[in-house]
């Protein structure tokens, strides 16, 4: 089959700006890992500029055996347009325009669906803001979710094909407006065939978002290193953690577009015990597991059957908070700043409440913007963008950004235990010598077995505290 797709790139390097040209994001839905049968379309056409011109969405009829992992309900399938029948509104929104997609092969898949209606497609002009996003910020994983975090776009329904697409033109106008990325040459727009709509679009109701700390947690989660089905598959689980919405019916449908695919049950598993082991890692990054952490945790964990990865887990007994970064500004630094706060497994805050340690301004917010002042009564720091990675302790150069998938990293020792076990076998061994030399000296059997005794105590301590600090230094 021909390529659907023609790809393009953005980069800081291109020399054709784009703040002119037009795109459309698109989102599809589908039954399978990582495409299947479409389920969903969304489709929003904007300008570079940040002008949005139009868009469209609806749910798609599919046939009696589809996979749902997007929560569809069986009403809305049964009610809903065919492919056929939303053609002519979804390709004039294509056309002139560069298609936008969080991952482009779901729209392949939408593309050859199309084809096997029998409709003749010349490659559409495409580029995939999951590599664009890779190119540009550090990130611990490129899902759309976490993008927008770092773009500062408010939380929106993953699961809905909409919202999606609404928050990947966001990302794609801060990619262009406040990074600068162009293209590295003029698009060439083919001529797209022109249908009427044949029925009305069922669009499915487009409720907020207030999302908790779990959805924080699953955008500071690592991709992991799988292929392309198992990142699909990721993807989706984080989708269903992150909307806290990991019912047995979602596993149970996940469950399903994984065996469709072909992926093992052993797999699976796998996955779901390094997918926990990650977030265990996120929650005791910063010090503090909360008891809403450990609640949290422990469903998903269970949900997922893969309770052993939280056996020895405990909420933490401490005073203080866990860092809590706000950061304010629409420039590239404030966006570096917020992808780095994730790569670092700190919290990313999206609003002033009182559980944000630090508030990080770039040049652009006024010394008259109202949360300066009450972050200052809230008792967080409010710190100039400049100054922000020395305060908060990021090392000169950028994270990695793979983490051990089978257990969470293993506390340190403080260094004083060290001190204090060389100290203890120090001490054993001048009591030893100190008891032999008595001994020789005439001193009596008795104190001479006292002093050994606190000998070998000594020297057996120091021993268990130094080895156990290295133990664990090379686990």
């Amino acid at each position: 089959m021909a390529e659907l797709i023609e790809r393009l790139s953005l980069s800081s390097t291109g020399q054709v700006p784009v703040r002119d040209t037009e795109f459309t994001a698109i989102d599809v839905k589908t039954t399978g890992l990582p495409a299947g049968r479409v389920l969903e379309i969304a489709a929003v056409r904007f300008r570079g500029d940040g002008t949005f011109l139009g868009e469209y969405a609806t749910v798609v009829a599919a046939d009696a055996d589809w996979r749902n992992p997007h929560r569809i309900s069986a009403a809305e399938l049964a009610g809903a347009p065919t492919l056929g029948d939303v053609l002519g509104p979804v390709l004039d929104l294509l056309q002139d325009a560069v298609v936008v997609a969080s991952d482009l092969s779901a729209v392949d898949g939408l593309l050859a669906e199309v084809e096997g209606l029998g409709v003749r497609l010349p490659p559409l002009p495409g580029i995939s803001l999951r590599d664009t996003a890779r190119a540009t910020l550090p990130l611990p994983n490129y899902r759309l979710a976490t993008i927008a975090r770092a773009f500062g776009i408010e939380d929106f329904p993953g699961y809905l094909a909409e919202a999606a697409a609404r928050a990947c033109a966001r990302a794609v106008i801060a990619l262009v407006g406040t990074h600068g990325l162009r293209l590295a040459e003029p698009v060439r727009f083919p001529e797209l065939p022109r249908y009427a709509a044949g029925a009305a679009a069922l669009r499915r109701p487009v409720a907020g978002a207030g999302k908790g700390w779990m959805a924080e947690a699953v955008d500071r989660v690592s991709a992991g290193d799988g292929g392309p089905v198992a990142q699909a598959y990721l993807d989706l689980l984080a989708e269903a953690v992150g909307d806290e919405f990991l019912s047995d019916e979602e596993v149970s449908a996940l469950a399903s577009a994984a065996a469709e695919a072909g992926m093992p049950a052993e797999e699976v598993q796998r996955l779901h015990a390094g997918f926990v082991a990650e977030l265990r890692w996120v929650a005791e990054s910063d010090g503090v597991v909360t008891p809403v952490e450990y609640r949290e945790l422990c469903q998903v964990a269970d949900a997922l059957g893969a309770l052993e990865v939280m056996v020895d887990l405990k909420t933490t007994a401490t005073g203080h908070k866990p860092t809590r970064v706000l950061v304010l500004g629409a420039t590239a630094g404030a966006d570096q700043l917020r992808a780095r706060v994730l790569s670092e497994g700190f919290q990313l805050a999206k609003n002033l409440t009182g559980s944000v340690t630090h508030l990080v301004h770039d040049s652009g917010v006024r010394d008259s913007e109202p949360r300066l002042s009450r972050a200052l009564e809230l008792g967080a720091r409010v710190v100039p963008l400049a100054e922000a990675p020395a305060l908060l302790g990021f090392e000169t150069g950028p994270k990695p950004q793979t983490r051990n998938q089978t257990k969470p990293a293993p506390a340190s020792i403080p260094a004083g235990n060290v001190t204090l076990g060389r100290a203890l076998m120090g001490l054993g061994l001048a009591l030893m010598v100190i008891t032999v030399a008595a001994m020789f000296g005439g001193a009596g059997l008795g104190p001479g077995i006292v002093l050994a005794l606190f000998a070998v105590g000594a020297l057996l301590g120091g021993w268990y505290l130094d080895e156990t600090k290295r133990a664990r230094s090379a686990g």
